[in-house]
């Protein structure tokens, strides 16, 4: 019976770790988006500049003033491409640290209100009972 719950539980654990993967690939979308259309102006506002065109050419040969052209004409660092992804990373990681954590305090909760009280005192008739049973094994 018991190895029949353990293979319950695992199979539990893989749906709701297919439903995580599926909700997180969804979210990613959501991140993917905020930071390419809100953060990103933003930031590139201070530039004059799309953030995502910045890179560094490592070539002389290069003459593209964007990153796709750039890239068809020889090795570039692209670094605010590079950049976008950092912020995404930190989002989401931000993100999921406030799960975690929100979690983890409804886990505490939860154990706090499951942790039996202290038990009452027994009534005074079972007390009075409890003394003469022990003052009649004393005899």
């Amino acid at each position: 019976m018991l190895k029949e719950f353990k293979e319950f539980a695992l199979k539990g654990n893989v749906v709701d770790l297919a439903i995580g993967v599926i909700i997180g690939a969804a979210f990613s979308k959501i991140v993917d988006s905020l930071v390419k259309d809100i953060i990103m102006p933003i930031v590139g506002m201070f530039g004059n500049a799309d953030f995502s065109n910045y890179f560094i050419a490592l070539s002389k040969a290069i003459t593209a003033t964007n990153l796709v052209d750039a890239q068809k004409q020889g090795p570039v660092l692209a670094w605010g491409s590079f950049a976008t992804y950092v912020v995404n990373f930190m989002i989401v990681a931000f993100v999921l640290f406030m799960i975690v954590r929100a979690m983890n305090t409804l886990k505490k909760s939860e154990a706090a209100a499951a942790a039996p009280a202290t038990p009452a005192p027994p009534p005074a008739q079972e007390v009075l009972l409890t003394e003469i049973r022990d003052l009649l094994a004393k005899k």
